[in-house]
């Protein structure tokens, strides 16, 4: 675990109360990632059920009026669950 409160993608700010909590899940998670039947489970969540990976549409129409560019639009929109931060 990182000592101090932010770590390296802005880290955390909660309650107190909660660091103990998110603690827990922070080594839980490190002692399942290594299995894998917990990855395969969570690539099944993933993907039935919030909709990752989302896909890349090829915007063909909007690359031509940009100037003929290649535009690609990943379209977290799609996400089952409604939010970009899944």
């Amino acid at each position: 675990m990182q000592s101090g409160r932010f770590g390296s993608f802005g880290g955390r700010y909660v309650p107190e109360t909660l660091i103990g909590a998110l603690d827990e899940v922070a080594v839980a998670y490190a002692e399942a990632s290594g299995d894998e039947s917990f990855q395969d489970e969570l690539k099944r969540l993933n993907t039935n059920f919030v909709g990752r990976p989302t896909p890349l549409y090829h915007a063909e129409r909007l690359g031509e009026a940009a100037g003929n560019r290649d535009v690609w639009l990943k379209r977290e929109d799609l996400n089952h669950t409604g939010a970009h931060k899944i």
